[in-house]
């Protein structure tokens, strides 16, 4: 059956997408440089707040409802991957089960690595205000400052610290590593539907055919 070219990643989806590797690659690489690691981790966490909110007001395939499926559904496609059933090579126009499942685990393993970070910074005797940024404190009075450090206070216990850095370091490997699976995942997926799925996440279209398409709407 021939296939078509369709839309399917939006403009912020592959903006997302790519600036989010190239933020966590930053983070990751520059480790004991405070300011190219912290900025980087704060636009990180900008991004991760943009795509929970697109994924619920955004283009159809950037939903959550389109690929966060039940357990039960991951598993059976996961049967068919793993045992070759019928059906396990099928294309899906968005993510498939698994990949689906991908994106919410790294958004969470992302989100709890910048907030640890945030912690192993505060707990070195910084301000919550001096984690948003130096630039931004000549723009806050004493009045303001006083008022910040009242409701955020210090933290700076060395048993507090130690924990989380080991915390901060164990969640950044595991995103790293969540990160290999994915692209593990995408170079297998992209086998099995004979398309290139990284070229889909830069141009943002995917080829599929009238029975995709059909499946997709059941």
């Amino acid at each position: 059956m021939t296939s078509t070219s369709i839309k399917v990643w939006d403009l912020f989806i592959r903006f997302f997408h790519w600036t989010m590797v190239i933020a966590f690659l930053t983070s990751y690489l520059t480790e004991g440089e405070t300011n190219l690691h912290f900025y980087s981790g704060w636009y990180i966490l900008l991004l991760l707040s943009l795509r929970v909110i697109w994924g619920f007001v955004g283009t159809k395939y950037a939903r959550f409802i389109d690929f966060v499926k039940p357990p039960s559904e991951v598993l059976k496609y996961a049967r068919m991957l793993v045992f070759k059933h019928q059906g396990f090579n099928k294309k899906h126009i968005g993510h498939n089960p698994l990949g689906g499942l991908m994106v919410i685990a790294l958004i969470l393993s992302l989100t709890l690595t910048c907030i640890s970070g945030v912690m192993v910074y505060t707990c070195e005797g910084k301000r919550f205000y001096d984690v948003v940024g130096q630039p931004l404190l000549q723009y806050i009075d004493e009045h303001e400052q006083h008022l910040i450090e009242k409701v955020a206070g210090n933290v700076n216990e060395e048993g507090d610290e130690a924990f989380w850095e080991e915390t901060h370091e164990l969640l950044s490997n595991l995103t790293l590593f969540l990160i290999l699976l994915h692209i593990a995942g995408v170079i297998l997926s992209s086998h099995l539907q004979r398309q290139n799925l990284i070229k889909s996440m830069i141009y943002g279209r995917k080829k599929s055919t009238k029975n995709d398409r059909l499946r997709d709407k059941h």
